[in-house]
């Protein structure tokens, strides 16, 4: 090609991957196997230390991988990718590089509920606390920051209310903290929003989602903008100090504006094992290449079936942020004016009962706990993905006993709404 940035169609197809030099194959190979011969001592040894680029282990690294790390890279704007077993591990082994027993770190109320079970609970046995804040709120931020504030994490849209946050206006809270901000941007995808533009330091995916795009693989990623300074004021001693383990190369120093993709790597995934299959990679590698098609139906559908439930007789709120009057159509106007993503909750007349006989009635929607299919998904968060929290913690993280979640696929959306008509009735 000339000179000319490839643009995002185009990326979602091409970056990372080349015909395989050896049979010509143009669809990237699945690596399957453990481990890769090196060609002699000098070799190993010099992949081991650190001081050459290659294959080792699939725990490791993989050709396959390799792929799907440089095109997501591509499509988010960052330097380098790590791509590991599910969006869970993504953010395990993220904050295990920056993280030390007694350390914090502050992360949005409105997330996920498996992140915020994760934040709540499991990270409690490493030591590490998660401080909430209110992205309503950016203030609350700020007040949230101490000395052992180590990150700020949160999510670009936030699942399950769909809700789009102010990256921009918390990036400067993480600036002035001189900590990075992690945004989850799994949601959005890059189609919609590409948050290092916005200010992000480190994008995480769940690639189960709309990425790969067809519910038939578990996979996370790790991004790197390659924008944050690891060797200031010394909080990150993982990145800027010498390295027992690789006869003290310092990875900052020795790897600059990809130190963090590679610590995440050699350090976090090497001893923690979070490895993500080949044959998921090429799944998920093969999703992408549709990405751009799929979300702008993905959006459209969305759109017009939220507007739809807007005025049903059996519906007390819409929760979506492509629609005008919501709370947050300006920022969704702002960040992804190609639509305010697929994900969106409705709040019903009829309560808890009413949510939990919606789910049990629709017939072309699935009832099950995943976002981001090409199928139309349909969940009551309070009685599953949130059920851990209390009735407080439901309410605040916008799942609340009468909330239903519905994740818009690219069917018909005729069909769609014939299937809320009947499970409404």
């Amino acid at each position: 090609m000339t000179d000319r940035q490839p643009g995002f169609s185009t990326l979602a197809i091409h970056a990372g991957a080349q015909p395989d030099p050896t049979t010509g194959a143009r669809a990237t190979p699945i690596y399957q196997t453990t481990s890769f011969v090196f060609n002699d001592a000098d070799h190993a040894a010099s992949l081991f230390g650190l001081q050459a680029f290659g294959n080792i282990y699939t725990r490791i690294g993989n050709p396959t991988n390799a792929v799907l790390e440089e095109r997501v890279a591509a499509l988010e704007g960052g330097t380098a990718a790590l791509a590991v077993a599910s969006g869970h591990a993504a953010q395990v082994v993220a904050l295990q590089m920056l993280l030390k027993p007694g350390d914090e770190f502050i992360a949005a109320r409105k997330l996920y509920g498996g992140s915020i079970n994760q934040f709540s609970h499991a990270f409690k046995s490493f030591g590490w606390n998660v401080v909430w804040a209110d992205t309503d709120d950016i203030a609350s931020f700020e007040r949230a920051v101490t000395p052992h504030t180590k990150a700020i994490f949160i999510e670009s849209i936030a699942n399950p209310g769909g809700t789009v946050t102010d990256i921009e206006a918390i990036a400067a809270v993480a600036r002035k903290a001189g900590v990075p901000l992690i945004v989850d941007n799994t949601l959005a995808s890059p189609y919609l929003i590409r948050p290092i533009d916005h200010g992000a330091d480190i994008v995480l995916h769940s690639l189960t989602k709309f990425l790969g795009g067809h519910g038939n693989s578990i996979g996370g990623i790790i991004v790197d903008a390659g924008t944050f300074d690891w060797s200031k004021d010394g909080k990150y001693p993982i990145l800027s100090e010498p390295r027992p383990e690789y006869h003290g190369i310092r990875l900052q120093e020795t790897f600059g504006n990809f130190a963090f993709a590679i610590a995440c790597r050699v350090l976090a995934l090497r001893d923690l094992g979070p490895a993500l299959s080949p044959f998921n990679a090429f799944m998920i590698l093969t999703g992408i290449e549709t990405l751009p098609l799929r979300m702008q139906k993905h959006c459209d559908n969305a759109k017009a079936i939220a507007e739809w439930l807007a005025v049903h007789p059996a519906v007390a709120a819409v929760n979506y942020a492509g629609l005008a009057g919501d709370k947050y159509n300006n920022l969704a106007r702002k960040y992804c004016p190609k639509g305010a993503g697929a994900v969106f909750t409705i709040s019903l007349k009829g309560g808890y009962d009413a949510g939990v006989k919606l789910v049990s009635k629709l017939q072309l929607f699935s009832h099950l706990a995943n976002v981001g299919d090409t199928r139309s998904l349909v969940i009551h968060p309070a009685s599953t993905t949130h059920s851990q929290l209390d009735d407080a913690q439901k309410t605040k993280s916008g799942a609340g006993p009468d909330v239903v979640r519905l994740s818009i696929g690219i069917e018909d959306k005729e069909d769609l709404i014939a299937d809320l008509e009947q499970a409404l009735a």
